[in-house]
């Protein structure tokens, strides 16, 4: 159950064997059917789970009723609503489970504790959210200055395991575009090779 997030560890810090089983220990095992909402749009998000198997979709709602995907995850990746989190605030965003998923979890209280008990592991949660905040501003990035074609090729390059999990809507919400629109992008994209 500890394989891969012990790995995870491993690329930015080096823990004992006791620092790893007070990491370990301060995780919970959720099992998530499909279809969960694991937050809503006005709940403090209470929680980053590290996704050991499945795939989570993090949307918002515009003013006019449209699903707007800002994320995927899959395994190996984190998933929370980052400011609703370390700030206590209400959540903007919904967190989805797209398929059956293992989650690894820490509440917010668990991970104070394990900070103060393991205080080498700030560097990891550091580097995570700068990543994170790295790939979020090169997205933003692609969205105001590459066409929707390139967007989509950018998309199904980078994350062609995704592109094959996903329904073409939640594709085309991550894109900005219409499900009909990515249609014809997809289909265009396979005509010219």
């Amino acid at each position: 159950m500890f394989d891969k997030i012990r790995e995870y560890l491993s690329r930015t810090v080096r823990l004992t064997e006791k620092e790893l089983k007070i990491f370990e220990n301060s995780l919970e095992l959720r099992m998530v059917p499909k279809k969960t909402i694991l937050l809503s749009a006005g709940e403090i998000c209470n929680f980053e789970a590290y996704i050991n198997k499945g795939c989570i979709r993090e949307y918002f709602i515009d003013g006019n009723g449209i699903e707007l995907t800002l994320q995927f995850a899959t395994e190996d990746w984190w998933v929370s609503d980052i400011t609703s989190f370390e700030d206590q605030i209400p959540s903007d965003m919904y967190i989805e489970a797209l398929e059956d998923c293992e989650l690894l979890v820490l509440t917010r209280q668990a991970k104070e504790n394990l900070i103060n008990e393991v205080p080498q592991l700030e560097r990891m949660f550091r580097l995570m959210i700068q990543r994170h905040l790295s790939k979020l501003q090169k997205r933003l990035f692609k969205t105001v200055s590459a066409t929707a074609m390139d967007q989509y090729i950018e998309f199904v390059t980078r994350y062609p395991m995704i592109s094959q999990r996903v329904s073409q809507q939640y594709i085309a919400s991550y894109l900005g575009i219409t499900p009909e629109f990515l249609s014809r992008l997809r289909a265009k994209h396979l005509k010219n090779g």
